[in-house]
């Protein structure tokens, strides 16, 4: 009688947490988009494991899609932010691009990460979003970073300098003039220079930023250039980095 009676309290509790928990509701939604109509990075899937895992973490909501039709108001309506996961090329249509614009004008989020900068060159306000432009890259090196504003949420774990692996983005000229930056890469610590026939390049010079963030159209608008190797998707520096780009871009919340 006594075990029946505690194992109904249990259940009881039980169900009273589980109530209490989807009364609260969850941070926020964030759509995971990872379309991609160039090259097709092998870390998309490290990436979408990584960012649904950080949603648990984090109690926040992730929806991860391919389909460009998912860009239209009624579907959007229901986040708070869209993750740009290793996308490349042309991979909005124009209605899908004016509902992406509408819903950053309406005060949501971007974050882009890796070759988001690589993609929509063709879109002046997605590209003045992102901020710069992939240009070219060298052989994947080790280089070091270092952090160039701690207000920013999501630099708790990264030293002030610190030696990273990863392929190291040239970008083109600002195409934003707000640009808040977080990130750089010292070119003295590895070898710039890169040839690719019909493109070439050699560095950026003594200011090589890698990640960055900016109030943009009614919204906002973070992206990193770091997370182009699978391994990167497993690192909590780089995690931490990440889910404080997402939290505030989905927020506006997290500054110091």
């Amino acid at each position: 009688m006594k075990q029946r009676i505690l194992a109904t309290c249990f259940a009881i509790v039980a169900v009273a947490f589980a109530f209490s928990s989807f009364a609260q509701g969850k941070q926020f939604k964030a759509l995971l988009f990872t379309r991609t109509q160039g090259f097709h990075h092998e870390s998309i899937n490290e990436g979408v494991t990584a960012i649904k895992a950080m949603a648990q973490r984090n109690f926040f909501d992730v929806a991860w899609h391919e389909d460009p039709a998912k860009f239209n108001d009624e579907e959007l309506k229901q986040y708070d932010v869209i993750i740009f996961l290793n996308t490349t090329g042309d991979i909005l249509n124009d209605e899908q691009q004016a509902a992406m614009e509408r819903f950053i004008r309406s005060g949501k989020g971007f974050v882009g990460i890796h070759s988001a900068s690589d993609t929509e060159y063709d879109w002046p306000w997605y590209v003045q979003m992102v901020g710069r432009t992939f240009h070219i890259h060298p052989t994947i090196q080790t280089a070091r970073i270092k952090v160039l504003d701690r207000k920013f949420p999501g630099f708790e774990l990264m030293p002030d300098d610190r030696l990273w692996t990863d392929e190291w983005y040239q970008f083109d000229e600002e195409k934003s003039k707000d640009l808040h930056y977080l990130l750089s890469v010292d070119e003295a610590t590895y070898n710039p220079k890169a040839d690719w026939g019909r493109v070439s390049g050699t560095g950026m010079g003594s200011f090589h930023p890698l990640a960055w963030y900016h109030n943009y159209d009614g919204g906002r608008a973070f992206y990193t250039a770091l997370g182009h190797m699978p391994e990167k998707y497993s690192d909590p520096a780089f995690l931490e980095h990440l889910y404080g780009g997402i939290y505030w871009a989905a927020t506006g919340k997290g500054m110091k």
